[in-house]
């Protein structure tokens, strides 16, 4: 019978609940003390697997791909936590089990593994409304990695599934592909075995798609798999420990596309948590390996001490599950979390603020940044919708709406007392320049950040006020400024002195740019007495 949820989870859509049943009765535990044994699924492998079995409402018979709900998925979990293991039953899921849409039951249909080959005499009884599955009639899948050593994570625990369990008899296990029936295959693909490239396929594993790049020529075989699958009606699914974003890999990609028929499961610990601190990190792993019971966190802890002394950063993505470059970061990301108010803040019409100012064109975002006079650095919003004043030019056709800047500025200019805006010019020169007429040379102050040394103490400045423990800047943790300062890099220049850069091209740190020019000018303006209105007396005779 199906197997109800874990209670973690709300499983309220249509699922293929046959899938996690079947590997459960045919996927037995590879190794250690326990090899042979029922394998019973963690609660985060059985949900990636519902989710990944999801199937639409609308589902008709017949649907390959497009019955189901999502079209791939990608599971990114920190080292250890059994993604080789649970990566072999869905492979093996995809070659044997009833992975295929195959209608809605009525009530009282069975599953039965001798109707395809099997002879372990397990079946599965559908209850009313349940879609039903059946396996591929010609399963062609390819198991992919970036080398022999990387590949054997699924490889080795799938050939000794199938030596110990019941699919033997299905399955002819060989170094580097498995035999299927008569027809089908798994076939393994390494870098050094692309030729397998371009063969029709209906299913792809592929396996740490962090370290998939351009250089390797990896992200061409991600590519020309999908492209293959499509064809086929087939589908594929990436495993990973998270990437280091100055790589731009497949995984950093599929994570960052806007599509909705992608499932993504990536844990996480709160950002305001520091992997530096030795507690802090034992909570950060606890939630991250959260469901693995198999792990032992005090020796996850050894290994990410070891790590930490000589490469912080693979640390923190390896055991973390954190997305943080192999390079030095400008500011700590937890600290900047920490900074957020626990409540964010009304700012009232009319309060006295300055404002930070960061465009582009088609390349980086356009964003717009105020802080109070007090010390609150926030986001505003414009029009009916309220929108953030932060844009991607990718959610516009690939250009900054110009017009729909200029309208938000001034609409934050009609809404409190900006006292003073620190505008960088590049790419919008025309536009500072009429704010500059519009609200006066005094107020909107053309504020170059290509100057090293103004720039350096201006980062310096924010970067204190962020750290020192007696300081009272907070924010109002916007998640977009929150990421744009994580991925700001601290680039050196002469004098001992640093300007910020991105940590990859598709890193964007525009948003922490425009916090910078906002403190900046906050400091400025309190210095120079402006913090307050003066009072003004009229006298009539």
């Amino acid at each position: 019978m199906a197997k109800a949820p874990d209670a973690e989870f709300l499983v309220d859509f249509p699922t293929l609940w046959v899938v996690p049943d079947w590997i459960e009765e045919h996927c037995p535990i590879p190794d250690s003390f326990r090899a042979g044994e029922r394998m019973e699924l963690y609660p985060w492998q059985l949900w990636c697997t519902a989710n990944h079995y999801r199937v639409r409402p609308e589902a008709t018979v017949g649907q390959l791909a497009p019955a189901f709900h999502y079209r791939r998925s990608q599971v990114v979990a920190p080292q250890k936590t059994g993604k080789g293991p649970w990566s072999a039953t869905i492979v093996l899921a995809e070659a044997v089990g009833p992975v295929v849409f195959a209608g809605w039951a009525r009530g009282g249909e069975r599953y039965r593994c001798a109707d395809h080959g099997c002879p372990c005499g397990w079946w599965y009884e559908y209850e009313p409304g349940d879609p039903m599955g059946t396996p591929w009639p010609t399963p062609l899948i390819q198991l992919t990695a970036s080398s022999e050593d990387q590949v054997a994570n699924v490889y080795r625990p799938l050939k000794s599934m199938v030596k110990l369990g019941p699919l033997a008899e299905q399955l002819r296990v060989g170094e580097e592909f498995v035999r299927v029936g008569d027809a089908g295959r798994i076939d393994v693909v390494t870098s050094s075995a692309l030729s397998r490239l371009g063969n029709p396929i209906n299913f792809a594993l592929q396996d740490e798609t962090g370290t998939w790049t351009k250089e390797n020529k990896l992200r061409r075989v991600a590519e020309t798999q999908r492209r293959g699958l499509a064809g086929m009606g087939g589908r594929s699914m990436e495993t990973t420990n998270t990437w280091d974003p100055s790589e731009n890999s497949v995984a950093q990609t599929t994570a960052a596309s806007k599509r909705r028929d992608i499932f993504r499961y990536h844990p996480q610990a709160p950002k305001s948590l520091s992997y530096k601190d030795k507690r802090q990190r034992r909570r950060i792993h606890a939630i991250v390996y959260a469901g693995s019971s198999h792990v032992d966190l005090d020796a996850i802890e050894a290994e990410a001490a070891e790590l930490m002394e000589h490469d912080p950063a693979q640390a923190e993505r390896f055991y973390g599950n954190r997305v943080v470059s192999g390079t030095e970061a400008w500011l700590d990301g937890a600290l900047w979390e920490a900074r957020a108010a626990a409540k964010p803040r009304v700012v009232k019409p009319r309060t006295r603020v300055v404002a930070g100012f960061d465009g582009s064109d088609i390349d980086d975002h356009t964003s717009i940044r105020l802080e109070t006079l007090d010390g609150y650095q926030f986001t505003p919003t414009y029009g009916p919708d309220k929108l953030p004043t932060i844009w991607d030019p990718a959610d516009f056709g690939g250009q900054v709406p110009r017009l729909e800047v200029q309208a938000a500025m001034d609409e934050v200019m009609r809404t409190f007392d900006v006292v003073r805006l620190y505008a960088d010019p590049p790419y919008w020169e025309t536009e500072v320049d009429g704010w500059a007429e519009k609200y006066g040379e005094k107020v909107v102050i053309r504020w170059y950040t290509r100057r090293v040394v103004q720039m350096h103490a201006a980062c310096e400045r924010l970067k204190t006020d962020v750290t020192k423990k007696d300081s009272t800047f907070t924010h109002d943790g916007c998640p977009i400024t929150a990421d744009h300062v994580a991925n700001a890099r601290s680039a050196a220049r002469p004098g001992d002195r640093y300007v910020l850069r991105k940590a990859s091209e598709a890193q964007k740190i525009d948003a922490c740019v425009t916090s910078v020019l906002a403190h900046e000018a906050a400091g400025d303006v309190i210095a120079a007495g402006l913090a307050v209105r003066k009072k003004s007396y009229a006298y009539t005779a």
